[in-house]
């Protein structure tokens, strides 16, 4: 009788309401049965249906373990991107953990904007010269990959200064077939570089110290403080390292593209107009902030 009643009481343990509201009061309702959701199909290939029709109880006993694995890691505060290992960007599976930034919507949007100004029809009687890209601060390598599947005809080189950062950016070039060269290189203190690029692109950190009260735990508490947060004295600290770089480093015609704070967008757009950078554009991101920064030389 007791094992009949172990059995009764594990059973709604695995169901799919018991699981997300495991993961309460840490994230919202919406939030929890959306990761859950995730879980269940990324980790274990089940539909929505296959929830509906009671496939959670019918996992095995092995599937069954690794689900309240990955349950108490969610419910410890673990994004669900690093729980998985993956996270999708621009419509490409990018592997993630623990040693780089988590790929967010607002970078896709900054990818897209550089596609959609660069990339030009083919034509047989003109061959291209590839565009020289740079993408600074690359962690996972999902700017520098989706900019080398994407582009047509561009030269894509990444950096970092993250060994660990590095060897997840290659995994996923290699995983996705693109051609990216990857070199460790601290964007603080960049070489001495002359009309090189065509277009330098960077997500740096931009989170001020000071705003670190007001972001999720999860965030916080998991993502690599490097890649997040920058002093409270001097939040433009890798904008004004990268742009003193570009000045030289890009060619004539060439682009600047930041992914920005919008706290800072305007005392960043006077700095580049000071670093002698023309057309220097702020630009909204679909929820109508200032969120990326684009000038020429």
């Amino acid at each position: 009788m007791n094992q009949d009643k172990n059995q009764t009481e594990q059973g709604p343990k695995r169901s799919y309401q018991t699981l997300w509201r495991r993961l309460l009061p840490r994230y919202d309702e919406a939030e929890a049965k959306a990761i859950v959701r995730l879980v269940l199909d990324e980790g274990f290939g089940l539909t929505m249906a296959d929830i509906c029709c009671g496939k959670v109880e019918e996992l095995p006993a092995a599937e069954q373990e690794r689900l309240q694995n990955i349950m108490t890691r969610l419910g410890q505060g673990e994004p669900v991107q690093y729980v998985l290992g993956r996270a999708d960007f621009c419509g490409r599976p990018f592997h993630v953990g623990p040693g780089v930034l988590i790929p967010r919507p607002e970078t896709e949007a900054l990818c897209r904007k550089i596609v959609s100004d660069h990339n030009r029809p083919y034509c047989a009687l003109q061959p291209p010269v590839p565009l020289q890209v740079l993408d600074v601060g690359t962690g996972s390598g999902c700017i520098a990959v989706t900019l080398a599947l994407d582009l047509y005809h561009a030269a894509v080189t990444a950096w970092d200064v993250s060994p660990d950062a590095l060897l997840t950016a290659r995994d996923n070039a290699h995983r996705l077939g693109a051609k990216v060269n990857l070199e460790w290189q601290d964007a603080l203190q960049p070489p001495a570089d002359t009309a090189r690029w065509d277009i330098i692109v960077s997500n740096p950190p931009y989170i001020a110290e000071q705003e670190r009260r007001e972001m999720s735990p999860h965030v916080v508490g998991h993502e690599p403080s490097l890649a997040l947060f920058v002093p409270d004295d001097d939040p433009l600290r890798f904008y004004r390292a990268i742009a003193s770089y570009a000045r030289n480093a890009l060619r004539t015609g060439g682009t600047l593209y930041f992914e920005i704070n919008p706290r800072y967008a305007t005392e960043l757009q006077t700095l580049l107009g000071q670093l002698g950078f023309g057309h220097v554009q702020l630009l909204d991101d679909d929820f109508g902030k200032q969120r990326f920064c684009t000038a020429g030389r």
